[in-house]
Parts: C-alpha cells; sequence; structure tokens
C-alpha cells in the first residue's frame, strides 16, 4: 500500500526479492500539468508494469475495502507512504502484521511530512523506521531503523531519493527478521516524539527578519518541490520562488541596523546577497513569476534583480 515514488522504490525491492505481491493498493489517478491530464500515481505504473493486480479504493472506511481485503488474503501489509489512514480492520487482518516504512528516526517526526521538517530544523541526520502499524499515527512498536546523513547542501529532493534506497533496504531486512519469526517489538519512547505536520502555503513563505541559517534550511526543505517564496517589492510586485540558497560566512553575524532585513544588499558578478535578520543569505538560483528558473547570474544579467531590491510578503 503505498502511492508516490518513495513507495514505489520500496515496491521494486519486493519485485527484485521475488516476493508473492498479491495485490497493490494506491490511491486515485489525478490530474496533472497545464493540460491537467489524468495520471497515475508512480507506485501504479510500476504495478501495472509488472503485471500486479492495482486497487485504489476512493474510501477505506466503514470497510469499504474489506471484501476485496478477505479475496487478497495477504500475510503481511507493507505500507510506504500511501496517504490514507488504514482503519483498524486493515491493521489487524493480516496475521503477520501491517508493517510501515517511515521516513524519519522514530518517534522524531511522525506525520505527513518527515523529510522536509527534519531540513527544516537543520537536523545533520535522519532515516527510515520499519515499524508495526498500530492504530495511531506512527505509534507502533519498531523493528530497525536505517539511518541517512543530511549534508548542509542536500535540499527535499536529494534527502528523498537517499531515504528512498534506505527504506528498500530497510524493509527488506525488516521482512527477512519477520520471515524468521525473530522481528524485535520495540516500544517508542512516546515523551521524544515530535509531529511533522503537513507543508501548508505559511511554511513556503520567507520571512527575510529570520536568521539567514533558517531561511537556508527552509529554501532547501521546499527545493525542488514546492518551492519556499517571498516577493520582489516593485511597483507590481512579482513573486519570486527561491530553489537555492547559501549562508553567506563573510559578513559577520550581524546585519548593519540601517538596512532592512530582505534588502539586496549585492547583485554583481553572479552573486545575490539579501540581508537577514541574522547573517545575510546568498541566492544561487530562483524563478521570478512569469519566467524560467535561472541562476543567480542570469537574474542579475537580466536586470531582473538588483541591489537596492526588496524581498518581502505582501
Amino acid at each position: 500500500m503505498g502511492t508516490p515514488d518513495f513507495a514505489a522504490r520500496i515496491l521494486f525491492s519486493l519485485i527484485e526479492a521475488g516476493e508473492n505481491i498479491v495485490g497493490v493498493v494506491t490511491q486515485a489517478d489525478k490530474p496533472q500539468g497545464r493540460g491537467y491530464v489524468l495520471t497515475p500515481p508512480p507506485v501504479k505504473k510500476l504495478a501495472l508494469e509488472h503485471g500486479l493486480p492495482v486497487f485504489q479504493p476512493y474510501t477505506l472506511k466503514d470497510g469499504a475495502f474489506e471484501k476485496t481485503l478477505h479475496e487478497l488474503s495477504p500475510d503481511l501489509i507493507i505500507v510506504a507512504a500511501y496517504g490514507k489512514i488504514l482503519p483498524p480492520y486493515i491493521i489487524n487482518f493480516p496475521p503477520l502484521g501491517c508493517v510501515n516504512a517511515h521516513a524519519s528516526l522514530l518517534p522524531k517526526y511522525r506525520g505527513a511530512a518527515p523529510i522536509q521538517r527534519a531540513i527544516m530544523e537543520g537536523e545533520t541526520e535522519t532515516g527510515v523506521t520499519a515499524m508495526y502499524m498500530d492504530e495511531g499515527l506512527d505509534t507502533g512498536d519498531m523493528i530497525l531503523q536505517h539511518k541517512v546523513s543530511i549534508s548542509p547542501d542536500d535540499n527535499f529532493g536529494t534527502v528523498h531519493d537517499k531515504l528512498a534506497e534506505s527504506g528498500a533496504a530497510a524493509i527488506l531486512d525488516a521482512l527477512v527478521l519477520i520471515k524468521k519469526g525473530c522481528a524485535p517489538r520495540t516500544p517508542q519512547d512516546h515523551g521524544l516524539a515530535t509531529y511533522a505536520a503537513k507543508i501548508t502555503d505559511d511554511d513556503m513563505k520567507l520571512d527575510f527578519s529570520l536568521p539567514a541559517v533558517k531561511l537556508h534550511n527552509i529554501i532547501r526543505a521546499l527545493s525542488p518541490v514546492p518551492g519556499a517564496y517571498a516577493y520582489v517589492a516593485k511597483d507590481k510586485p512579482k513573486l519570486i520562488k527561491i530553489y537555492a540558497s547559501s549562508v553567506n560566512s563573510d559578513d559577520g553575524s550581524t546585519n548593519k541596523p540601517d538596512v532592512a532585513p530582505g534588502t539586496v544588499i549585492k547583485a554583481a558578478r553572479g552573486v545575490i546577497s539579501v540581508a537577514c535578520g541574522d547573517g545575510t543569505l546568498n541566492i544561487i538560483e530562483a524563478q521570478l513569476e512569469g519566467s524560467r528558473r535561472m541562476t543567480a547570474a542570469d537574474l542579475i544579467n537580466g536586470r531582473r534583480i538588483q541591489e537596492g531590491d526588496i524581498l518581502k510578503l505582501i
């Protein structure tokens, strides 16, 4: 049971390992692109390529999937970023349990956006937890964890890909233990739990009164999608999405009092530096409303960003 690329990588590992997959459950096809073309999720594409039966129930509530579940009669259910809450009748059905691959080192970052939240908080390490599911939100007993490092230049895309590989390995390792009947059930320390809430529009807004380090973490946590943004405050404000940045370590730790946060203090020689509440942020790659994604050098050469411009929220 899974939907996006993260889950597809885990499904592929199960296929490669020769596991007997009796069914694949995923979310509905969704319209994508400018033409709103109805597009199947990555898990469905992969399953159909390998001739696996695919199910896309509109709802799981009130026993809606119970008949199909009995017909499939799985010994074990693997869950990875499925996107729907599993009701008790599914969690309790397979004799070997429901095992989830969660993209964090539980009990930290339970919830919908563990990868983004870990990067936003400046974590240097994350990982995947293979765990038995219960009726809580990522609260079940843990089988094992695989750790993954987060480098200062990593963004959501690169960490996601590392975690997808790690998740595939974690599930295969957990399956070995489950088949041998020796998989541990380690309770989580709920007192150490943190929650990784779903990303909202408010999370995407860049407030330059924040420290440069915090803004850099937000930008990389939301790159390549959905993108963190502010507005260039000209006569007609233009939205700017910033996809890559760095913290300028050459200017001291605090801005001069006469420079307002959000002011472009340098736009020359391929460098765009913006004053922040503490320190300055270099914009490496960004996209102005109505334009393509560009490097800082291209933004400067086209006079799209100039010294003295103000980046702010409106």
